[in-house]
């Protein structure tokens, strides 16, 4: 509403409003229009149709006995199924893809509504549900952009889902590290200089026509968040048709905060397009060339803020998120949002390829319906959620900080220990405790900042481990559940849906712990203490030094000069157990000092951290074995202790670089 001239505020206002009245007159359009923007907003189709289904009476002569509770009700022995999940899930199961419903695989009613209301709601151009988790989002973005020998350059500690897709779809990879934070045994993000000078080193080899995509996480699972317009303007200053994968599935609540909103994929694609189109960007371009002359250097492409060619740039963006995870969903309920305008006349068919291959035939209603109302209650009370999620954050964090007790054991770390100085333009040492428009100028300029939802506290000083810590302390005797550890923080996040009561019982039981702990260390004999000394000084100090990729072995790279490794091959000729062996940690470590280069035949990931630290093909080095050796994790996949790390036989390598060669 205003009081200027209305007709050429319409003008102006672009696509983020639908109406424009003037301040004295249209108030019953204006009341309408209120109306109509909640009823579209509210409409939930799948949901809808769905729970209409499950009112028709029918008969089933299909799949699925438990469709209308059929081979329950009448059960004597199963009656606890129908109690605890109640009647109305059996009589919404159904085989049926028409009479209202709609198929996944190709909707064209219901299900194709609530997608396009998705898309409208995240600010993607089309919006596709998952039901089966983000690792399978993952795969199909990857299989749908990229063809075998293709280059994909991509974090080396995303989530498994992006190795086991780059395997699937025949990558090349090219892996880029993140900046370590040993001290905490756990890596930030990927710095936009290292992604650039792996794009000149590939661009100098000739090979920068193969480079498809790039991968990464956003935010981080321990909340490092990018900035991914400035990521990505730029990687399109040096590759302009570069497709891009972020990993959001810690982040679909983003969208809904106008702090956090700028920093999410969707919008960032739309801030990129628009920026391009307008004719004054040009200029601006046609400046910044100059300003770096006719052949600029390497190191100076590596180090200056580069922006793209107008006439050459196109924006592909894609998205995906586990609605489950932040928003309000039944579990494995994942969208893949697109933003790509090379998507309709190049991408689409073999999207849908990509989404048949990994979609089940058979996908869960329920799991579909529900992301259908969450995506409906985000529209309408999202901001206010996300605020209460943030505000119930901060109220765990002034709780330890300000406590006696609990500050002289724990303390939740904060933006200056995670994110280094050199990272933070802005030099805003806490934009979480400075007021919303200090945090806003940090979000705006800095190329990482800290989710303030992420509470990653820090326990050195008790002496006792972080899986010791979780299991023994929180989870078995106390039920609260941690969503990740390292050997000396647990990392602690609110949602949605956290409480101010659940918050109270958290600090509640850390004060409980922490009074135990002062209790037992009173009664400590001196051996004893000194004993819990020097494990709370060694837990203090950090663990063994995050080991950075080493490299793929000769045989799996296809090229002397590039980093890019063929990590299909080696994952499928480990099928071969004459092209493989164990060796024990200590054989390993011997054939290591006789100078033979070790090649690992599979993934070894540990939990924590839970990436793969070594991935087939790859090198086994020194600092991979000393980071394995300090690990005090229950979990380790990949591993098994009894028989060794799974390698490469000698004589499979020297085959297999022959027949490279």
């Amino acid at each position: 509403m205003s009081e200027r001239a209305v007709e050429s505020t319409a003008s102006r206002i672009g696509r983020r409003f639908r109406r424009v009245f003037h301040a004295r007159e249209g108030l019953l359009e204006l009341h309408l229009s209120i109306l109509h923007g909640i009823t579209e907003r509210h409409r939930a189709p799948f949901f809808t149709a769905l729970r209409a289904h499950s009112r028709k009476p029918t008969g089933v002569f299909h799949a699925l006995p438990v469709s209308r509770g059929a081979s329950v009700l009448n059960s004597p022995w199963i009656p606890e199924i129908a109690d605890f999940y109640g009647l109305n899930i059996f009589l919404a199961e159904t085989s049926a893809t028409s009479g209202g419903l709609d198929s996944l695989l190709a909707p064209t009613g219901p299900l194709r509504e609530a997608q396009d209301l998705a898309a409208e709601a995240f600010g993607a151009r089309q919006t596709y549900f998952v039901t089966n988790g983000t690792s399978t989002a993952n795969k199909i973005v990857v299989q749908a952009l990229v063809r075998p020998g293709d280059i994909v350059l991509v974090d080396r500690n995303c989530h498994k889902s992006h190795h086991y897709g780059l395997v699937l779809a025949g990558a090349h990879v090219v892996y880029l590290d993140a900046y370590p934070l040993d001290e905490y045994g756990m890596y930030g993000a990927v710095p936009v200089e290292e992604v650039k000078r792996k794009l000149l080193m590939l661009k100098h080899e000739g090979v920068l026509h193969r480079v498809k995509l790039l991968m990464l996480t956003n935010c981080t699972f321990d909340g490092i968040v990018y900035n991914p317009s400035r990521v990505m303007e730029e990687c399109l200053a040096l590759k302009p048709d570069l497709a891009f994968l972020w990993d959001e599935a810690w982040f679909a609540f983003a969208r809904f905060h106008p702090v956090y909103r700028r920093r999410t994929a969707m919008a960032a694609a739309r801030t990129l397009t628009d920026r391009y189109r307008d004719p004054a960007y040009a200029d601006t371009y046609a400046a910044h060339r100059t300003g770096l002359g006719d052949d600029p250097d390497d190191e100076t492409l590596a180090t200056t803020r580069l922006m793209p060619d107008p006439e050459k740039v196109r924006v592909r963006v894609y998205a995906t998120q586990s609605t489950h995870k932040t928003l309000t969903s039944m579990r494995q309920g994942s969208m893949v949002h697109v933003f790509d305008q090379d998507f309709r006349h190049k991408v689409a068919e073999v999207f849908h390829e990509a989404y048949m291959t990994h979609t089940s035939t058979s996908p869960n209603y329920q799991i579909l319906a529900s992301m259908d109302l969450g995506r409906r209650q985000a529209v309408f009370e999202g901001f206010a959620l996300v605020q209460k999620q943030l505000e119930q954050a901060g109220v765990l964090r002034d709780a330890v900080a300000q406590h006696p007790l609990l500050s002289r054991y724990l303390r939740i770390l904060t933006t200056p220990e995670l994110v280094p100085p050199r990272f933070r333009s802005s030099g805003i040492e806490q934009p979480l405790r400075t007021g919303l428009a200090r945090m806003e100028r940090a979000w705006e300029e800095d190329e990482f900042v800290l989710d303030p939802t992420r509470a990653t506290l820090h326990i050195g000083r008790t002496g006792i481990d972080g899986d010791t810590f979780k299991h023994d302390l929180l989870m078995d005797r106390h039920g609260i559940q941690v969503n990740k550890t390292t050997r000396n923080t647990l990392l602690f996040m609110t949602n949605i849906g956290t409480t101010r009561s659940s918050v109270a019982y958290l600090i509640e039981v850390l004060v409980r712990i922490a009074e135990d702990l002062e209790e037992r260390i009173g009664e400590m004999s001196p051996h004893d203490r000194a004993a819990h000394d020097s494990a709370a000084t060694g837990l203090d100090a950090g663990s063994a030094a995050l080991p950075d990729f080493s490299a793929f072995h000769p045989a799996f790279r296809p090229s002397p000069r590039t980093p890019e490794g063929d990590m299909r091959s080696a994952f499928f000729l480990a099928y071969d157990d004459t092209r493989c062996e164990h060796l024990s940690v200590d054989a390993l470590t011997d054939a290591m000092a006789r100078g033979r280069t070790v090649v690992s035949a599979m993934f070894v990931t540990p939990y924590p951290p839970g990436f793969p630290v070594l991935v087939p093909g790859q090198v086994v080095s020194k600092d991979v074995l000393t980071y394995m050796a300090a690990l005090d994790t229950r979990e380790i996949h990949g591993y098994d202790p009894a028989t060794g790390y799974r390698v490469f036989t000698e004589s499979a390598l020297d085959a297999r670089h022959t027949v490279e060669r």
